[in-house]
């Protein structure tokens, strides 16, 4: 009756120990290159936009900022040739760029310009003006 006993207890810490410890699954991955992308230049750190649009990447002595959906680079930001390192900050909307050869960082604020296409509309003042206003009365 006690070996009973002893072998039930173990039996029941056994199936609560096995129940209660973190299981390990094997699982699956499947994966496939959607693109490859001739830089030109060796990149040293990249980082992407909060909503996989934009892919920043460190080059030395600038940062390309390449457009996924475009798939092409679309602009170029200079910087020093020391900068190493590269973060993306969604919410500052800011580029955080670091040295550890000259132990400095540098935090580049990005401002984003929606450009809107008025050909065939009319406006008022100088064509080529460096800014656009336009207001949209006729929507009810």
């Amino acid at each position: 009756m006690r070996k009973m006993a002893i072998c039930a207890v173990l039996a029941f810490c056994f199936m609560v120990g096995w129940t209660t410890l973190p299981q390990h699954a094997q699982a699956g991955l499947e994966w496939r290159t959607i693109k490859d992308v001739d830089l030109k230049t060796e990149p040293l750190d990249i980082s992407m936009s909060d909503d996989g649009q934009l892919l920043f990447i460190l080059t030395s002595g600038e940062i390309l900022v390449y457009s996924v959906r475009e798939e092409k680079i679309k602009n170029r930001i200079p910087v020093e040739k020391d900068f190493d390192r590269l973060t993306y900050s969604p919410k500052a909307k800011a580029l955080t760029i670091s040295s550890s050869a000259k132990k400095a960082l540098q935090i580049i604020l990005l401002e984003y310009i929606q450009e809107i296409d008025i050909t065939g509309h009319p406006y008022k003042g100088p064509e080529d003006a460096p800014v656009t206003i336009a207001v949209f009365t006729d929507y009810q």
